[in-house]
């Protein structure tokens, strides 16, 4: 390719060796999704971005009630003995309680994360906005219509012209002479469209806010695609006609728009998601709070006696008590394995490949 795209596909052609290349020369498809592209367990990645925070809190609280649980049995005391003779369940649940205010100033710290984007002067607010129309303009050139303002349906497009434009670059070269051109134009074609539609009706009904947007979204990995791209326009330049190279640069710089377009969409769903979790962690700092101080303030050694199930009662429910009190701190946990889980997929911007 030439004209615009020249100086970047000679920099990938020459500065990077053939056997460095994110796939092999005669390879140009890839899985549709993200976590087939990270081989990581399906179950671990349900877990890691996919299943609902609450969920997975709620997981994580379980696991803490019964490790709780299993040390209490396999304790040769009984607790209500230990109890009667130390005040170790209510040093455990005061420090909970400090703890647990102190998560206020957590919150606090999030919520500064999503504010410091929002406030500024009426020039910062100004120049943002001429930012977010010039990029709105160029994607209303590039799909020939007002883009749309929905986030679901502006990804949707933008996938969509990559893929139409794939299948113009594919008739453009239908008559080339070179077959081994064709038949690798044709796979990525082929594999360009499959991963589209995927990402594409997933894409379809999707609510902003919840993750099924940001998922579908880094599902299409237009990152490798440019990379492909680049590489069989600069591997075949001589033999290509203007027309042909045209064609290629259109599918270039679709690719190229939906780059940018992803990020903005995943930032604002990043801080989407800070906004939730600050709320999530007030509503369990209450609850949390209040079992923990009920804990110090009214529970001893005779509040809970006699067995269930062959456990102690006391048992039981020090362990469930405990398992809420932590609930703050595992909803954290559980926001950040997916914020920075989706945070390491997506570190860069363009064909660089850092797995």
């Amino acid at each position: 390719m030439s004209d615009g795209s020249d100086s970047g596909d000679r920099s990938t052609g020459s500065d990077r060796p053939d056997s460095e290349d994110s796939v092999a020369e005669g390879d140009v498809s890839t899985a549709n999704t993200l976590r087939e592209r990270t081989d990581v367990d399906a179950y671990w990645f349900w877990v890691l971005v996919s299943a609902n925070r609450w969920v997975v809190a709620g997981g994580l609280a379980l696991l803490v009630f019964a490790a709780f649980v299993l040390w209490g049995v396999s304790k040769p005391v009984p607790l209500n003995q230990t109890m009667q003779t130390s005040d170790m369940v209510e040093t455990v649940f005061s420090s909970l309680v400090g703890a647990i205010i102190t998560v206020t100033t957590l919150v606090v710290s999030i919520n500064q994360l999503v504010l410091s984007q929002e406030i500024g002067s009426l020039g910062t607010q100004r120049s943002r906005m001429d930012t977010t129309m010039d990029f709105r303009q160029n994607t209303d050139d590039l799909l020939g219509e007002v883009s749309p303002a929905d986030p679901a349906a502006y990804l949707s497009a933008l996938i969509g012209t990559t893929e139409q434009r794939a299948v113009a670059l594919r008739e453009t070269l239908a008559g080339h002479e070179n077959d081994t051109l064709r038949e690798r134009v044709d796979e990525y074609v082929g594999d360009l469209s499959e991963n589209a539609e995927h990402a594409r009706a997933h894409l379809s009904g999707s609510d902003f806010g919840t993750y099924d947007v940001l998922a579908a979204a880094l599902d299409y990995n237009y990152d490798v695609k440019m990379h492909d791209l680049r590489r069989l326009g600069m591997n075949h330049e001589s033999e290509l006609s203007s027309e042909e190279r045209a064609a290629f640069r259109d599918l270039l710089e679709a690719l190229t728009m939906y780059g940018p377009a992803r990020e903005y969409v995943k930032n604002l769903y990043i801080q989407w998601a800070l906004v939730k979790l600050s709320r999530a962690i007030l509503y369990a700092t209450v609850v949390a709070l209040t079992v923990a101080g009920g804990v110090v303030v009214f529970v001893d050694a005779t509040t809970f006696t006699g067995t269930v199930l062959g456990v102690e009662t006391m048992l039981w429910f020090v362990s469930a008590a405990f398992a809420v009190s932590t609930l703050p701190f595992l909803l954290f946990v559980s926001y950040i394995l997916r914020l920075a889980t989706i945070a390491k997929q997506t570190l860069s911007v363009g064909p660089l490949d850092l797995s």
